[in-house]
């Protein structure tokens, strides 16, 4: 929601798809989400800017392994770092925008199979919970643009800071007026 209040365009963008969609519906429901692909963009873009765990678990080599010039003896304790991941320069273009129209044409997906991506890990120790927080993300998100347009308090000043630690989360609470929609 920060990002989408950031960027104002982007939020009308959201709102637009999903109120098009329900229009014909008059509710969002699981079956409408594959058919709104800036939902899916908006969600996989905040989740490589800010992915909820920025250490990903441990990983040991069972095997001496060379990686891009670097040689890992076995039993060599790693650690992947997926923030850092996400802001990579070689992999995204302006990493630090937030621009959810880099993934509408593009096949990369956070499911562990696009490393440039890994918000919910990867291989045997991904997330089993994937598909459930995703659909539960998409949903809530949905139903949430679909029902509200949203502002910030008068006076009130945006600040995105995070705190560091083994979640990433606000330094200060988001204060959001939800004024139910006219549509």
């Amino acid at each position: 929601m920060s990002e989408l209040l950031k960027h104002p365009q982007v939020l009308k963008k959201l709102q637009a798809e999903v109120r098009g969609i329900a229009q014909h519906n008059h509710s969002i429901t699981e079956d409408n989400l594959d058919q709104m692909p800036y939902l899916k963009a908006v969600i996989k873009e905040t989740l490589r800017l800010h992915p909820p765990i920025p250490l990903l678990v441990p990983r040991e080599s069972t095997k001496d392994v060379q990686v891009m010039g670097y040689d890992i003896a076995t039993g060599t304790r790693m650690i992947v770092n997926a923030w850092s991941i996400g802001q990579d320069p070689t992999s995204w273009d302006e990493p630090e925008e937030f621009r959810p129209e880099r993934f509408l044409n593009s096949s990369v997906d956070f499911r562990g199979h696009d490393f440039e991506l890994i918000s919910f890990g990867a291989g045997r120790r991904g997330c089993p919970g994937i598909q459930f927080a995703t659909m539960v993300n998409e949903l809530a998100l949905a139903k949430l643009v679909h029902e509200f347009d949203f502002a910030l308090p008068d006076g009130a000043d945006l600040d995105v800071s995070e705190v560091a630690g083994l979640i990433i989360h606000r330094k200060f609470p988001l204060l959001v007026v939800a004024t139910p929609c006219s549509c």
